[in-house]
């Protein structure tokens, strides 16, 4: 079995077995690429059956000098995932990064914005355009719903249930979710829909897009990005930020106003709590206002010595 034939089954098990997105794949696919890349560098013939422990440690201490120890621990997950999948097809019998540790990460803290930052950021937006109304539909719907951008891009006309106040989001291996949307958010929608959208010409098989670009095709992540980094600039804000920002922010600022941590992740479409429960770590005054309102000791009766 060569490298070709061993990433292209590997990509199949990961979009039928595991249902990942293509965003997933692609991601999961680059990291045994670099491998591949750096058996080439060094003139090093050996298939994905027969490398064994040295040169793959070998590859990880190159991979150290080069990137940030985040970005070592996401290739090695990713490598380690493509190896069990080879031990699990019997291809192999054993595993080459058994005895490689990841390096410690620690956890990161996500990037948010405040409640006036993303007003100001929302203001900045020129919407005397047609692209300046769509532009302002999007973030009130990253900030409002909390969607990922490949969800915000996804997202169709046939997905929205304004009357329930609803849309229904496929979020991460083509898991759908009902994530409840606000008024002020269906007001910008609905009026991008019915006064810009119904304007524009439509491509063929993007008819149900809800969010075009000029060429009446679905805006790219790239083009979110570059969107909402504008808006960024333009608000005078002083942050570099992403579409996940107003994710980031969306669910801080639920967690910061006392909403409960399982409904959070439900409308995040997290699979697990502890994803979620770094938001705990974010704005402290959460824990604070719990205690106060809830333990025993805080009460009048007990406050006397």
């Amino acid at each position: 079995m060569n490298w070709e034939q061993a990433l292209e089954d590997y990509r199949n098990y990961l979009r039928l077995e595991r249902g990942l997105s293509a965003n997933s794949i692609q991601n999961y696919s680059r990291d045994v690429n670099r491998l591949r890349k750096f058996l080439e560098n060094h003139q090093l013939e050996e298939s994905p059956i027969e490398i064994g422990h040295e040169t793959v440690q070998q590859f990880v201490y190159e991979v150290a000098t080069e990137v940030a120890p985040r970005s070592q621990a996401r290739i090695i997950s990713g490598l380690n995932s493509f190896f069990n999948y080879l031990l699990f097809e019997d291809y192999r019998r054993d595993h080459p990064l058994e005895l490689v540790e990841p390096p410690k990460t620690g956890r990161k803290l996500p990037v948010t914005l405040s409640e006036n930052e993303v007003k100001r950021v929302l203001k900045a937006i020129d919407r005397s355009t047609p692209e300046g109304e769509r532009n302002r539909a999007m973030l009130e719907l990253l900030y409002g719903c909390g969607l990922r951008v490949s969800e915000l891009t996804g997202l169709r006309l046939s997905d929205l249930f304004f009357d329930e106040q609803f849309i229904s989001v496929t979020g991460k291996g083509d898991k759908q979710r009902l994530v409840p949307i606000l008024p002020i958010t269906i007001r910008h929608i609905n009026y991008y829909r019915l006064q810009v959208r119904v304007h524009q010409p439509i491509r063929k098989g993007f008819e149900d897009i809800l969010f075009l670009n000029r060429r009446g095709r679905a805006l790219s992540r790239a083009m979110v990005f570059t969107i909402v980094r504008e808006a960024a600039l333009r608000s005078g804000i002083g942050k570099t930020i992403s579409p996940h920002t107003f994710r980031h922010s969306f669910a801080t600022h639920l967690l910061t106003n006392g909403a409960d941590l399982r409904a959070i992740q439900q409308m995040l479409g997290h699979e697990s709590i502890t994803t979620t429960e770094v938001y705990m770590h974010v704005d402290r005054s959460h824990l604070n206002k719990v205690i106060s309102t809830y333990h025993p000791r805080n009460k009048a009766s007990d406050k006397a010595l």
